[in-house]
């Protein structure tokens, strides 16, 4: 690589990283850091064990943002020494350290860029997933239980922690339901890309003819309930039903009724949790996810409401998102974004950053009125 090249490159790393810098801007949170720390040195800062937990989990989360910038700031500004003392030493060896650390700084500056395009209410949330096998039958179930893979994979991939908080099993393979909790600073922003029905071909292994079946399974991502926000559910729009957990195959898995079903009678919502150990770790599960779909379903009304006065015409994101194409040929292709990749394996195991980077690209692209 000419060094003309290379100075041309840290010159384009240096803009976008400035450009970031002036987004999230680190001064605003450094001034924040400083007054949550005073929140924390009170000595009765654990009376209230709920704002104690926001203001320690906001605390910790800005202290990461900044250190994460500024890092990467100085490993910018390091690079240049980099490359000029391996051109007077005429070490390759430190000149390919150079390059490899020019590529890292590449991905790790273009990741934090799709970071500032998340700016929606709810975005820095963790984020509630619920996928439903649809259309398809036992090839559906079983994809179901393929794209839970993939998700978990995913965060297992970036340290996000994750817990299943409800499983239905189907009868034959797979997966009726699954919901699932991703706790990470920004998961719902990140996920909420995700949203939308998904559509795999393959010759079913199901199937004893060898016969190429489509199948769709549905994604839901909503943000996860905070204790700030403000939903109020009267218990007289509910419906609580409780019945026993059950595992693979119908089996029991818990002699007592823990497992909630709550039903929310104005809209017709139901939340089902079976995967706590007690019926009130459940029914407290339950009510927050319920909560977090009234959450957004009143946004989602308020947004309709919103393009509906300004003449807003265009189109909504269509049902089926992506497709996952194991035969005749092998591709995955998001029908939004357009961008592809020719190896399902790979994204079944959760390589999927390229899909969720091009869907939060093309969503601000929408939101900002342009040709996408």
């Amino acid at each position: 690589m000419a060094a003309l090249d290379i100075s041309t490159e840290i010159a384009d790393l240096d803009r976008a990283l400035t450009s970031i810098e002036a987004v999230l801007d680190p001064d605003a949170k450094r001034a924040e850091i400083a007054g949550l720390q005073e929140e924390v040195a009170a000595p009765d800062l654990w009376d209230d064990q709920e704002n104690a937990q926001r203001v320690t989990s906001r605390l910790s989360r800005l202290q990461s943002e900044v250190e994460r910038l500024e890092k990467l700031r100085g490993r910018l500004d390091d690079l240049p020494i980099m490359f000029e003392l391996a051109a007077e030493e005429g070490d390759e060896a430190s000149r390919a350290e150079a390059e490899k650390e020019l590529g890292g700084l590449k991905d790790e500056i273009a990741a934090l860029e799709i970071r500032t395009l998340l700016s929606g209410e709810y975005d820095e949330r963790d984020a509630v997933v619920t996928i439903r096998a649809g259309a398809g039958g036992v090839d559906a179930a079983d994809f179901a239980e393929m794209l839970l893979r993939m998700y978990l994979r995913w965060a297992e991939r970036h340290g996000h922690a994750t817990k299943v908080m409800d499983t239905s099993y189907a009868e034959e393979a797979g997966l009726k339901s699954v919901t699932f909790e991703v706790s990470a600073p920004f998961a719902f922003g990140t996920l909420s890309v995700e949203g939308g029905t998904h559509r795999l071909v393959r010759i079913s292994p199901f199937d004893n003819q060898g016969r190429r079946q489509t199948s769709f399974a549905a994604v839901e991502v909503i943000p996860l309930i905070e204790s700030t926000d403000h939903v109020d559910v009267p218990e007289s729009d509910i419906r609580v039903d409780v019945f026993r957990s059950s595992g693979p195959g119908g089996q029991s898995v818990n002699t007592t009724d823990s497992a909630v079903r709550i039903t929310h009678l104005p809209t017709g919502l139901v939340v089902s949790m079976q995967d706590e150990k007690s019926q009130i770790q459940n029914r407290a599960a339950a009510m927050r996810v319920l909560q977090s779909r009234l959450l957004l379903l009143k946004k989602q009304e308020e947004d309709a409401k919103k393009k509906e006065l300004a003449g807003d015409v265009k189109a909504s994101w269509g049902d089926q998102m992506r497709s996952y194409v194991l035969n005749p040929y092998q591709m995955v292709k998001d029908l939004r974004t357009n961008h592809e990749v020719g190896n399902p394996d790979a994204v079944f195991d959760g390589d999927i950053d390229g899909f969720i980077d091009a869907g939060i690209r093309w969503r601000k692209q929408v939101e900002l009125g342009e040709d996408v």
